[in-house]
């Protein structure tokens, strides 16, 4: 779970995340956490969109039209926006009001931002997504298509940049999620509560701690959360240098139709969290075992050939697919020069799925982070 928002948060692209799992389990409180790692952005000064100041393609009408004018947009650095989306919200909260009554009377275009405008360039959170109504989860899909929110009004219309990052939480004994809306999300994933003792005994002393006194608590941990902020920027930094070589390519469009994912998104999605991935473990190329604990995070909402499927069964699915294309790829390569660069045995490489214990994607990415911080807290010679 943590990978997986760690991974948005280098490369927003990605398309989000959706958190499958037990009450109780940690999602909200993981989810609400992310944002204080997040590194702050640049805005417009009062712009109820922060809009990008130095990206025309990411301003609002109005800020287009100033800028086009001359004028020097002011600058000020915020956090990045975390906005919840309440299940009782209604659509006018969501989209936003466009006041028709104002604009017949004075001419005047008035509108009061919703929902969508204040998460633009931020993450939008939906906590029980699969229980949102069926005409938010269509504003939400047609918002995240485009990438615009655009409100109408008997024939007066307005429309405002809404490029966010969704992230969903959802217990699956209260309902499903609609398929076009679960296909949305780039990276899906299951938690469930710690089964060991020792692991439920740190959780509830912490909480005690927490509850006692929450600023110590959280000094406590200002440190790492300084250092995750430092990884994130710096990944961020470097994820356009990352290479994606044409047999990676290969590897992941393979495994999206050995799955059966209908259209791109699956294959484009494996691609980009591959290379935030390697961009985070400071690499300059995407490698197979990035590819590999990409897919398990890409995959599991998008295969299609099992009905009804429980989440056992997925998992169980996608490792046939990962065996498949090993061999397939082992096949190919016995027929060239061997390569140095790449892990010449697929079946070497540590099985893991998301939510499972074996933790392979987890020890990466939290294994380096660890290496980081032993060597952050060593002091200078």
């Amino acid at each position: 779970m943590k990978t997986a928002l760690l991974l948005n948060a280098v490369d927003p692209a990605i398309g989000g995340v959706l958190i499958s799992g037990q009450k109780g389990t940690g999602k909200s409180t993981a989810v609400r956490a992310l944002a204080r790692i997040l590194p702050p952005i640049e805005v417009v000064g009062g712009c109820p969109y922060h809009c990008a100041p130095h990206d025309e393609r990411q301003m609002c009408a109005d800020c287009l039209r100033r800028i086009r004018a001359g004028e020097q947009l002011p600058v000020v650095t915020r956090p990045m926006p975390l906005v919840e989306l309440p299940l009782s919200a209604t659509e006018d909260r969501v989209i936003g009001t466009l006041h028709v009554e104002q604009i017949l009377k004075t001419g005047e275009r008035r509108f009061e931002p919703g929902l969508l405008a204040l998460a633009n360039r931020g993450i939008l959170y939906v906590d029980e997504v699969n229980l949102l109504d069926d005409h938010l989860v269509d504003i939400l899909l047609d918002a995240a298509a485009s990438g615009v929110n655009l409100v109408e009004r008997e024939g007066i219309s307005h429309s405002h940049p809404a490029r966010f990052l969704l992230v969903g939480t959802m217990n699956p004994e209260e309902g499903e999620l609609r398929p076009q809306f679960l296909d949305r999300f780039g990276l899906s994933l299951t938690v469930a509560g710690e089964s060991g003792v020792e692991q439920r005994r740190q959780v509830i002393s912490r909480r005690i701690v927490f509850d006692g006194d929450p600023a110590a608590f959280v000094a406590d941990y200002a440190a790492d959360e300084v250092l995750l902020s430092e990884l994130v920027v710096r990944a961020r930094e470097r994820l356009a240098r990352v290479r994606v070589t044409d047999e990676m390519l290969g590897i992941a469009v393979a495994l999206a139709i050995e799955v059966g994912a209908q259209g791109h998104r699956a294959d484009i999605g494996i691609v980009k969290t591959a290379r935030a991935l390697a961009a985070f473990l400071e690499e300059e190329e995407v490698r197979l075992e990035h590819i590999r604990e990409a897919a398990r995070f890409v995959l599991p909402h998008r295969i299609t050939t099992v009905a009804l499927a429980t989440a056992e069964l997925l998992e169980e699915k996608l490792e046939e697919a990962l065996r498949r294309v090993a061999r397939e790829r082992d096949d190919t390569l016995e027929t060239q020069p061997p390569s140095t660069s790449e892990v010449d045995d697929w079946e070497e490489l540590p099985m893991q799925v998301p939510g499972s214990m074996a933790a392979s994607n987890v020890g990466m990415l939290f294994t380096f982070v660890a290496e980081k911080k032993k060597l952050s807290s060593k002091p200078m010679k």
